[in-house]
């Protein structure tokens, strides 16, 4: 039972930010530095799994996965090259602050994607707890990017600047990719892995769309 004190706080923010205008206090070096380790860090683990049981995941890493499985390429090298036409994009969409520390984000997780298969192994890991797992992981690790002003590249620039261009909305050719990759995926790998990676990045985009919220959190 409520006795009354959380709704006389809540009307009083709500007094508060009608004549006063919220300040953002922006992050510091040291605060985007540990936020994109802890970032592509456990980005790279979510990868690592995907990739120890032969999954794939949406937008452009899921480009580079796949690329990596039909080429024998390495996914992190792959992944650095896939994103260098879109940072002109992000560069004239986003500005040079995003561009910068896009590229920084994209080059950690390239680097640390090739590292750490070096320790860590895994014994016995299943394709769906993997796509969950992973896919979990994965999410919190945009987001904690995506609050410190950074993304991952790739094609959510190049979605953005053709909304700008042409009006069509952002996540319909977000959608319309990943449908193209996910097809694509099903004459690569066995059906079941697919149904698998879907479900993955279903989980991502859950764990993204709760937890990143223009409403509940303001960072730069």
């Amino acid at each position: 039972m409520s006795d009354g004190t959380e709704t006389a706080g809540a009307a009083n923010v709500q007094a508060g930010t009608a004549t006063e205008p919220h300040r953002v206090a922006p992050h510091k070096l040291h605060e985007d530095v540990q936020a994109f380790a802890v970032g592509t860090s456990i980005m790279a683990f979510g990868l690592l799994m995907l990739t120890h049981v032969g999954l794939i995941t949406g937008q452009t890493a899921g480009l580079a996965v796949l690329i990596s499985y039909v080429t024998g390429w390495s996914f992190g090298a792959v992944f650095f090259v896939v994103n260098l036409p879109f940072y002109w994009l992000a560069w004239t969409r986003m500005g040079p602050r995003f561009t910068i520390k896009t590229f920084i984000a994209v080059a950690m997780l390239s680097v640390i994607s090739e590292v750490l298969p070096h320790y860590v192994v895994f014994d016995t890991l299943s394709p769906p707890v993997a796509a969950l797992l992973a896919g979990a992981v994965s999410g919190f690790g945009l987001v904690v990017l995506f609050r410190h002003g950074a993304s991952l590249g790739g094609l959510g620039v190049a979605a953005l600047y053709l909304q700008d261009r042409t009006g069509f909305r952002a996540g319909w050719t977000q959608l319309i990719f990943d449908a193209g990759l996910f097809t694509v995926a099903f004459f690569v790998l066995p059906w079941e892995m697919v149904v698998w990676s879907l479900l993955g990045a279903v989980v991502v985009n859950l764990i993204v769309g709760v937890n990143h919220r223009r409403d509940r959190y303001l960072g730069t």
